[in-house]
C-alpha cells in the first residue's frame, strides 16, 4: 500500500511541473527530469535535451498546462509512481498556437529519496472521454 504522503507528493510534483511549462523556464522544466526522461507522443520518442532545448529558444511556449479536475489518477508501487491525467494546454509551436486536449501519464522512480520523472506519455483525448 503507498504511503499517503507518496502519492501526495507525486500529484503536487506533477502540478508544479505543469506551473514550470507553463512559465516556460527551461530550467525548472529540468528540475523535474531525470536525465534519462523520453516523451512519447503522436511526433514518436522525443529526448530532455531535445525538449528543454524547444523551450529553452522559445521555439516552444507554452500559454496554459491545466489538468482537468477530478480526471487525476496517481499510482506508487514502491519507488515507481505514476500520474495518469486529462490535461488542456496551447502550445506556441514556432510562433503558431495550437490547443490541445490530451490524456498524459507521467512516470517517476524515486532516487535517493528524491521523485523525478523519466517518461511522459500524451495521447490525444476523445471528446466524449471522461476517464
Amino acid at each position: 500500500m503507498p504511503r499517503v504522503d507518496d502519492t501526495t507528493t507525486l500529484l503536487d510534483l506533477t502540478h508544479a511541473w505543469h506551473r514550470a511549462i507553463a512559465r516556460n523556464d527551461a530550467d525548472a522544466i529540468a528540475a523535474f527530469m531525470a536525465p534519462d526522461w523520453v516523451l512519447v507522443d503522436h511526433d514518436g520518442v522525443g529526448t530532455r535535451e531535445n525538449f528543454l532545448s524547444l523551450v529553452a529558444t522559445g521555439r516552444l511556449r507554452h500559454s496554459l498546462m491545466k489538468p482537468v479536475p477530478r480526471s487525476e489518477r496517481v499510482r506508487v508501487h514502491g519507488d515507481l509512481g505514476y500520474v495518469t491525467a486529462r490535461v488542456l494546454n496551447t502550445a506556441h509551436v514556432e510562433g503558431r498556437e495550437h490547443h490541445a486536449d490530451e490524456w498524459t501519464t507521467d512516470v517517476f522512480v524515486r532516487r535517493a529519496g528524491r521523485w523525478e520523472c523519466v517518461l511522459s506519455q500524451v495521447t490525444a483525448a476523445r471528446p466524449d472521454d471522461d476517464g
